[in-house]
């Protein structure tokens, strides 16, 4: 089996080249739950094509200027919105219960790339048969290479509307947390801290599943999705800034500890809310098979 490469001067390492086995709770791979984000390759590759619209807009006649710096602008611009609808689209994947995306973005982005095809080749060609179908070749192409945005809600059948949406927005505002506390502990520097706050966000995460997936333990667990995020997202940050300043290794002791805290509570609460659903089940089991012997 692999092993994570060490060193004396490797974090998470003691002097001597061996793992400090108190840096490494809790044994988890990085890389656990996550998929391979689609953002990239074709996606970049939309940001750089039209800028070659820049060229001729510059280097031809006068007329052709605007043309090539509206075709640049409207192909930029359906890139951006691509790959913020791939990104929204992996976030709606992730999730067991999800609402549709407010704005299909991809779809408008493969709109925007058929009006910037279509604007630089009217660089070229003065009629309108060739833009037009320059633009629902691109538009075409583009959807197709990029497909549809979500256009309904996940896992909502024969779920209260009400419940599902404060769940959404309790989920959307735990996620908010787990990013500043992200953004902040970056600033500190510290590779070891960064792997340490990416494991406890795949704890918390599995919590956001659970409430996910049964709206009703969103009571239970709405203390550890906002209270105690926000109570960690302050201290990362208090801590990113000193740790940043003097490297005070007691900081960073005390830092590590509060994440240990935090990963163990996440897990044992997001094991009891499975306890009880899973308790749930068998008396709605039992009920059902009680009514069915009366039927019987």
């Amino acid at each position: 089996m692999a092993q994570r490469f060490g060193g004396r001067y490797s974090p998470d390492k003691t002097t001597d080249g061996k793992v400090d086995p108190r840096t490494n709770h809790p044994p988890r791979n990085a890389f656990d739950g996550k998929q391979r984000s689609r953002v990239g390759g074709r996606a970049n590759f939309l940001f750089i094509l039209p800028l070659l619209f820049l060229i001729p807009a510059f280097t031809g006649p006068a007329a052709g200027l605007f043309l090539g710096l509206g075709a640049c602008g409207l192909m930029l611009l359906s890139a951006w919105l691509t790959r913020e609808g791939i990104l929204a689209q992996e976030a709606y994947d992730a999730r067991r219960v999800a609402r549709r995306p407010a704005i299909p973005r991809k779809i408008f982005g493969s709109v925007l790339a058929g009006l910037g095809l279509a604007a630089g080749v009217s660089m070229w060609q003065t009629g309108l048969v060739y833009p037009i179908l320059f633009a629902v070749a691109g538009a075409v192409l583009h959807f197709g290479a990029f497909g549809p945005d979500p256009l309904s809600d996940k896992g909502a059948e024969g779920v209260d509307q009400f419940q599902t949406d404060r769940v959404a927005r309790a989920v959307d505002e735990a996620e908010a947390h787990l990013k500043a506390m992200k953004d902040a502990i970056l600033r500190a520097n510290d590779r070891s801290l960064e792997s340490r706050v990416d494991a406890f966000a795949a704890i918390a995460r599995q919590m956001f599943r659970t409430v996910e997936g049964d709206p009703r333990d969103l009571t239970a667990a709405r203390k550890y999705l906002s209270v105690y995020l926000m109570g960690a997202r302050d201290a990362s940050v208090k801590f990113a800034d000193l740790y940043a300043q003097n490297r005070d290794p007691q900081a960073r002791a005390d830092y590590q500890a509060l994440l240990t805290d935090l990963e163990t509570n996440f897990a044992s609460r997001t094991q009891k809310l499975l306890s009880d659903n899973h308790s749930d089940l068998d008396v709605e089991i039992q009920v059902l098979r009680d009514r069915l012997k009366l039927e019987g």
